[in-house]
């Protein structure tokens, strides 16, 4: 199967203080296939996003090891894109320069960055948008155009951390949907975070549950939804499929589990 595009190699974060050292992640043991995407679930405060930080570059191990395309993760890289929470527009600036900014950042091409950016603002409906400040936006336009923002600059690699728990529930399943679809076209390999284990499995190849601290990958579930014509469904139509309700109850059981033994 080649190379991981993503991978953990028994790695372990603990973060020092003069009083004491806290152990947040130990032995993580992760991969993840080009082209994939995946899911992390986790008790809250288990460590799901400080995951997020090592595979970004962010964060270094304290032991062990991250790898991009069998190379060792020694700080950042404009292979990778991470998409917050928050979209963090510019109210200032219109749409189009917010979408720019990672490009100006990382010092690409003006032109060449622009004309990505109104493409992909046109594919995905937001063409028109394009002039007006981020303030005259929908939720899940501001969010489609953080996406966007991310694309321009061109990663291999999206990190997603909770892109959607800002939102109500009904712009949430319509972004889901939108998101993914936006991610399988641009063939990107995506890691998303959530506490949303029905978003997980409606979005994600596999759903990785964590543990409770210090934490680990504690089980790996294979999510197999599509239809029979071997087509991939767009994540509403996996939360209509019979098996659905199973993956949720499983993962459910597992996490439980963990939350139990931290009482």
């Amino acid at each position: 199967m080649g190379t991981p595009q993503i991978e953990l190699i028994d790695a372990s974060l603990s973060y020092f203080t003069p009083k004491q050292e806290t152990e947040a992640i130990r032995d993580v043991r992760l991969t993840v296939r080009a082209g994939e995407f995946v899911g992390i679930v986790g008790p809250s405060g288990c460590g799901k996003s400080t995951l997020l930080s090592l595979i970004s570059g962010m964060l270094k191990p304290t032991q062990g090891k991250v790898l991009i395309d069998g190379r060792e993760v020694l700080g950042t890289s404009p292979q990778v894109g991470y998409m917050l929470q928050h979209d963090h527009l510019f109210e200032w600036r219109d749409v189009l320069s917010n979408v720019t900014v990672g490009a100006e950042i990382r010092r690409m091409d003006r032109n060449r960055a622009r004309r990505s950016a109104m493409e992909l603002l046109e594919r995905y409906g937001l063409g028109g948008f394009a002039a007006h400040s981020p303030s005259q936006l929908s939720g899940g336009m501001r969010q489609r155009v953080a996406l966007i923002r991310t694309l321009v600059a061109e990663p291999d690699i999206l990190l997603l951390d909770e892109p959607f728990s800002a939102l109500d529930f009904q712009t949430r399943l319509t972004l889901a949907d939108e998101v993914h679809r936006i991610i399988r076209e641009q063939g990107k390999t995506a890691v998303l975070v959530t506490h949303d284990i029905q978003e997980a499995i409606a979005m994600a190849d596999r759903v990785m549950v964590m543990s409770r601290r210090p934490s680990t990958i504690s089980k790996v579930y294979e999510i197999r939804l599509g239809d029979e014509a071997g087509e991939d469904p767009t994540p509403w139509r996996k939360r209509e499929s019979p098996r659905f309700q199973a993956y949720f109850n499983d993962i459910w059981r597992e996490l439980e589990a963990h939350v139990a033994k931290t009482g």
